[in-house]
């Protein structure tokens, strides 16, 4: 049996496309410094969802995805 590689999507409400970029964040009031939580975003989302976190003064960073093998091409 051959492995179905894995697919991230994105965390953006309503949106299927693949995710290509890791915003690792943290709510200082409730996460202490060691756990951050993750959202998956589309090329598309990347802003939407960092500005959001960003307006709420969340520390955050955003890191590309290592490529899938099927988006290598």
């Amino acid at each position: 049996m051959t492995a179905v590689p894995e697919r991230h999507t994105c965390s953006r409400a309503g949106c299927r496309r693949e995710a290509t970029t890791a915003i690792l964040w943290r709510n200082p009031r409730i996460h202490t410094g060691d756990r951050r939580k993750t959202w998956l975003a589309c090329a598309e989302h990347v802003a939407v969802l960092r500005d959001f976190l960003a307006a709420r003064a969340f520390p955050l960073e955003v890191t590309p995805l290592p490529a899938s093998p099927d988006r290598v091409r």
